[in-house]
């Protein structure tokens, strides 16, 4: 059976990309390979680790076009031209647009930083997340695999990790420990999974 192939969609750090990038190399990812990093952000560090591990990247932002259409063109095609069976989608900071839900249906998943339905939706994204769990006081957090559809964050759920909330936790402490503790454990197991069970 060839390896699945993988697109990851990046605005920022890409830590989670890394996850995966980890998880083929050592093993826990199987019968998978990236074919290709987009980023809609051009000073992404995602890009630089994509680089370093010699995997196709490529820059599609919104300020390079005319219209949002031509953006949502554009941005399918370079999908296309990386020809994946999976699209994930780590931390990126663009809606997908009609035209990739169409054609990639039921093939895109997304990691979100909290366990949906909790602090998900639209404002919900980065370390906003953290700080608005904090200030609800809630006593558990964690992340959440799940398919994209047209909603925001609304897609069939697929993993989700809790992480305790500890006393004294600032945004950037608890985003850290749900990103080690969670969301780079269950991003690699959910493509671990629709690579070798056909989950879907």
């Amino acid at each position: 059976m060839p390896p699945m192939k993988i697109v990851v969609l990046v605005s920022g750090g890409g830590t989670n990309l890394q996850a995966i990038i980890d998880g083929i190399n050592n093993g826990t990812v199987r019968n998978c390979k990236i074919t290709g990093v987009i980023s809609n952000n051009r000073n992404a560090y995602a890009l630089e680790r994509a680089r370093n591990h010699h995997l196709p990247a490529a820059i599609v932002s919104p300020k390079d076009f005319e219209s949002r259409e031509e953006f949502h063109q554009r941005l399918c095609e370079q999908i296309v031209e990386m020809n994946p069976d999976l699209i994930v989608t780590s931390g990126f900071l663009v809606r997908i647009p009609e035209n990739v839900l169409a054609k990639y249906a039921g093939r895109i998943i997304n990691i979100h930083p909290a366990l949906i339905p909790s602090f998900c939706g639209v404002g919900y994204y980065g370390i906003k997340v953290h700080e608005k769990a904090l200030e609800r006081g809630v006593k558990i957090t964690g992340a959440t695999v799940h398919f994209v559809d047209e909603g925001m964050d609304t897609g069939p759920i697929l993993l989700q990790k809790a992480v305790e909330v500890l006393a004294g936790d600032t945004p950037e402490l608890l985003q850290k420990r749900v990103m080690e503790q969670a969301e780079w454990v269950i991003l690699p197991q959910a493509i671990d999974l629709i690579a070798n069970r056909g989950i879907s």
